[in-house]
């Protein structure tokens, strides 16, 4: 096989992806779903898993809450009956936190990004690895972190410490499961454009006490190409990873970011 049919993209890859429904899972989703893989998902927001999977075949979801361990084996359980299999984890969901300086926040907005971020990775990857294991012959997990994986973030200190927790749990997985010919790697995405970053950077500039013009430009004047990622940048990432061309990669943090300098 030579390197252009190792990107060729893999059909009939059994993939779960959580926090789907819309923002990145759900781009991610697609650009599975072009590739002709069977795809299931999972998110909070109900209404919108219904009309993402209405206009999609080959996708399959259901709600649930990630932070609440039980809702996260009825997910496996139902991804087991409906691809038969697992061959992808993309541990996707997470959710902003709280921007304020540290004597501020509410323990129970810190524990709330806790659990969305990153104990809900373990309670997915406690029942998905087993799975993977039994079914499938290439296996690979991906990890959504960020570029607040691997910078400091002021005023965003629960976010920031969540996400460099998850590169450490993907370096360390990768270790553990390496002799099961599993692979496991963190996607660090930078400044993604959306609603979402939009949203937080308004939550920074009010902290801060400037517009948000003058917030936004301060994020653009810290990457090195001057502008913002796609979510296509990072499901094609994702697809790259999942891909025989990525057979032998393994424990990375790869940064999709423009190259942020700072935060």
């Amino acid at each position: 096989m030579n390197a252009f049919e190792l990107l060729k993209p893999q059909p009939g890859l059994r993939v779960l992806i959580t926090g789907a429904a819309s923002g990145i899972g759900a781009g991610i989703a697609q650009a599975f779903l072009q590739a002709g893989a069977q795809v299931f998902i999972c998110d909070v927001d109900g209404s919108a898993i219904d009309e993402f999977t209405a206009g999609h075949v080959g996708l399959h979801g259901c709600v649930a809450d990630v932070g609440d361990p039980h809702q996260v084996d009825e997910v496996i359980e139902r991804t087991r009956q409906a691809l038969g299999g697992l061959d992808v984890l993309v541990n996707n969901a997470g959710i902003s936190g709280p921007t304020g300086s540290i004597e501020e926040l509410d323990p129970a907005q810190w524990e709330r990004t806790v659990t969305t971020n990153l104990n809900s990775q373990f309670y997915f990857l406690r029942r998905a690895v087993p799975l993977l294991k039994e079914t499938s012959e290439r296996a690979s997990i991906v990890t959504m972190s960020s570029v607040a994986g691997r910078l400091g973030y002021a005023f965003r200190t629960p976010y920031a410490a969540t996400k460099w927790a998850l590169v450490g749990l993907t370096k360390s997985l990768a270790i553990e499961l390496g002799p099961s010919n599993i692979r496991v790697n963190a996607i660090l995405p930078g400044v993604v454009q959306g609603e979402r970053m939009d949203r937080v950077i308004a939550a920074r500039a009010a902290a801060l006490g400037i517009t948000f013009e003058a917030m936004r430009d301060d994020y653009l004047r810290k990457i090195s190409l001057r502008r913002m990622v796609t979510i296509d940048d990072i499901a094609a990432m994702t697809l790259f990873l999942t891909s025989p061309a990525a057979g032998n990669i393994t424990g990375q943090a790869i940064s999709v970011d423009g190259n942020v300098e700072y935060l």
